[in-house]
């Protein structure tokens, strides 16, 4: 099969959406397929790809960046002569430049289309005027033409049926459960960061959604208990640090908040091996988060908003708060190290779970039936 990918951009450093596109693309190769990212130069890395097989990558230079819509106008030279060799199309995101392009010439040729557009359908989380005016434009008609449109969970899949997508398929995205085989011994992060505390981390982005300042404040009315505890706060930083420091002072927390900034893939199951507790209080992630799953293949129990723990509440794989309930944060988290038994029975049975469920090779298959649905509909 010959599988065109497409997505805005390619950086590891943009998280979840680049990462599922790189292990869909990395599994499909090694099954014999021949696949295609269709992207654009912005913040891209030619060597995060160049050793996979049977890949090609295709970066198309780009006038500008409004938000995150990447202005490509050369795409549209390349598609010209590209398209007819594709079975197949798979969009990743729903709202950007790259899929108005991408659909006109899939409905021109006959090119079947899936849609993935990891967790960003909802309007009411943030840029909702923007949105809106996106879904009228192409929005809707994108979403409504897909062949199959993939939710990463049930929250998502109900936002996608609200914009009349033909079918929705929940699947879960994939992991490298690999890297989990062979944990690596405890201390190998505080040895490198210094650190000499126990302590309870966040990982993700730093982003008003995700309740960082919630975690912070949570975290301030533990000391009493557990004085010689350090919060670590891992991620790109970004402007909204500035915000986090203010209520870190107001606290009085200078000396027990650590920054660490982007975390390296070599470095990431250390630090949630490291760590006492791992603590994802988000408002909005479509009902999941890797992050949670890694932890817990980590050997570490978890703390989670219902936004994040859709399958975590499902399995009893760790603790639910609701998004923005410092008291019941703070609570939860004593309980969390308090209790051993609980926790160790909620990473086994999150473990359990993981393994079976979402390795990347399963996911991948799922997609590839996807796939072959799409084109025998096709036809």
């Amino acid at each position: 099969m010959n599988i065109l990918q497409v997505i805005p951009y390619f950086a590891f450093t943009r998280g979840g959406d680049v990462n599922v596109c790189y292990n869909l693309c990395k599994q499909f190769t090694k099954m014999g397929h021949d696949v295609t990212i269709l992207t654009t130069t912005f913040d891209y890395n030619k060597e995060d790809t160049d050793f996979i097989e049977n890949l090609t990558m295709v970066p198309i230079e780009y006038k500008f960046n409004l938000s995150l819509f990447i202005y490509s106008p050369k795409m549209n030279e390349w598609l010209d002569k590209n398209i007819e060799n594709y079975d197949i199309i798979h969009l990743h995101e729903l709202r950007s430049y790259q899929n108005n392009v991408v659909v006109r010439y899939a409905k021109k040729y006959g090119v079947p289309y899936i849609l993935q557009p990891h967790a960003s359908t909802p309007k009411h989380i943030s840029k909702s005027f923007m949105k809106n005016i996106y879904d009228f434009v192409y929005g809707n008609d994108i979403m409504k033409n897909a062949t199959t449109t993939i939710a990463v969970s049930e929250e998502e899949a109900y936002y996608d049926r609200l914009m009349n997508a033909k079918d929705v398929q929940v699947i879960y995205n994939g992991m490298d459960l690999e890297m989990f085989d062979k944990l690596p011994e405890k201390g190998k992060f505080k040895d490198k960061y210094g650190i000499k505390s126990p302590y309870i981390l966040y990982l993700g982005r730093l982003d008003k959604l995700k309740g960082i300042n919630y975690i912070i404040e949570a975290f301030s009315q533990l000391l009493e208990e557990y004085d010689d505890y350090k919060l670590v706060i891992a991620g790109k930083i970004t402007d909204y640090k500035n915000e986090l420091d203010n209520i870190i002072k107001s606290n009085n927390l200078e000396d027990k908040v650590i920054f660490t900034g982007f975390v390296k893939e070599e470095d990431k199951i250390s630090i949630y091996r490291d760590a006492e507790l791992f603590v994802n209080p988000v408002k909005y992630m479509g009902g999941v988060s890797i992050t949670v799953f890694e932890a817990l293949l980590s050997g570490t129990p978890v703390i989670v908003t219902a936004e994040s723990g859709e399958i975590v509440e499902k399995i009893d794989a760790g603790t639910i708060v609701e998004y923005g309930d410092v008291k019941s944060l703070r609570d939860e988290m004593i309980n969390s190290l308090n209790d051993k038994e609980m926790t160790d029975k909620q990473i086994s049975n999150g473990q359990k779970y993981i393994r079976e469920n979402l390795d990347w090779t399963v996911v991948s298959k799922r997609i590839l039936d996807i796939y072959d649905n799409a084109l025998t509909e096709d036809v």
